[in-house]
């Protein structure tokens, strides 16, 4: 079974510092109003760059694979955070905004699907407390 191993070292006030196992490092830190400096990302906030950046991987990969381009692409994602402690994520609408020329549109929904649908482990995790729905915007330049 494969295992990850991190370390957040508490650095001063509200700020810390945690390592990835590819040897990355990220700052955490809150908001003024909730006594931190801004100096670092918001760890719940980090939770949604990591479901995009999870589900933008299988896309860049899958896409490669079954030679599908585009130019570029952007991912948000709007969250819901419950209103009573411990608050949490209960909706997330992620959108897929495909930018190119000649965007072959079935085959980039397969994409997105199959990382939807089948590869993203951090899509399944969110599937366990939250209620998550997406979306494709395709951009023809």
């Amino acid at each position: 079974m494969a295992s990850n191993f991190v370390t957040t070292e508490w650095k001063k006030n509200l700020l810390f510092k945690s390592d990835n196992p590819n040897g990355a490092q990220i700052l955490m830190d809150t908001s003024f109003q909730n006594g931190g400096n801004e100096v670092g990302a918001s760890p719940k906030a980090l939770m949604l760059s990591s479901l995009a950046g999870c589900s933008g991987l299988d896309v860049v990969l899958i896409a490669e694979k079954m030679r599908v381009s585009f130019d570029d692409l952007t991912i948000t994602v709007a969250a819901n955070l419950t209103d009573e402690h411990p608050k949490y994520y209960d909706k997330v609408h992620m959108t897929y905004h495909f930018y190119g020329a000649d965007l072959d549109q079935e085959k980039l929904t397969k994409v997105v699907n199959l990382s939807v649908e089948k590869y993203c482990g951090v899509m399944e995790m969110f599937r366990k407390f939250a209620e998550v729905s997406t979306e494709i915007v395709f951009n023809i330049q």
